[in-house]
């Protein structure tokens, strides 16, 4: 798994028992999946369809560093499968696992289309194209 992306939790990321609030990371779980499916099918025209069971396995604390790992899981044939692990960034510790994030692929009309892509890409492989 690729980690992309690191947050360092600060005092308004905190829930009333001064752990981080579970709404704020899937927010950011959800902006990073949407960001990664923008990057990989070339498209910015792309929405959440599904996030299966989410399992809280540790809390982080104001000033730790997190870091978001995405990894493709399946391309369909207008969407994206994606699983999804949050650590500590020190510590190694899983925070979070989502097993199934789908986002949809949309067309100039708003509804589902076919993006043609079969495997992960990576845009310095494009660049060199």
């Amino acid at each position: 798994m690729r980690f992309h992306t690191r947050k360092w939790v600060k005092p308004e990321d905190l829930n009333p028992n001064h752990t981080l609030f579970g709404g704020q990371l899937l927010a950011w779980i959800d902006e990073e999946a949407a960001l990664y499916t923008i990057i990989q099918l070339e498209n910015s025209k792309i929405v959440t369809k599904y996030m299966s069971e989410i399992n809280f396995m540790a809390s982080a604390k104001q000033g730790d560093i997190i870091e978001i790992g995405i990894e493709v899981i399946k391309f369909g044939r207008s969407s994206l499968t994606m699983k999804c692990e949050v650590r500590n960034k020190m510590t190694r510790e899983t925070i979070l696992t989502v097993d199934n994030i789908i986002m949809v692929n949309l067309g100039d009309d708003g509804k589902p289309a076919p993006h043609g892509k079969t495997e992960v890409e990576f845009v310095k492989d494009r660049l060199e194209e």
